[in-house]
């Protein structure tokens, strides 16, 4: 195995993830998250960790994969307060 040491690494990328805040980007409910990972024992849009074994991984996609899997997560934590807010209103 090799290694390759840097104090730095600058990546290209084509389409960062922001895409995800768009109005027209489908977001799947968290229910079709939950079947889909239980079907495929991985995340939506990532790579099978097997695909990865085989054929390694291009850092720059991984890293926007990434990204666009934490601005999701962010939307759903948003989701999520807007509905605990809710609740607590009417509990009031």
């Amino acid at each position: 195995m090799e290694t390759v040491s840097a104090n730095r690494l600058k990546l290209s990328i084509d389409n960062v993830a922001d895409y995800v805040f768009n109005e027209d980007y489908n977001l799947r409910t968290l229910t079709e998250v939950e079947s889909f990972v239980k079907a495929n024992k991985h995340l939506p849009g990532m790579p099978k960790g097997q695909e990865l074994e085989k054929n390694g991984m291009d850092v720059a996609q991984m890293n926007n994969l990434l990204l666009e899997k934490i601005e999701e997560l962010t939307l759903y934590v948003i989701e999520q307060n807007k509905r605990i807010e809710e609740l607590e209103k009417q509990t009031k």
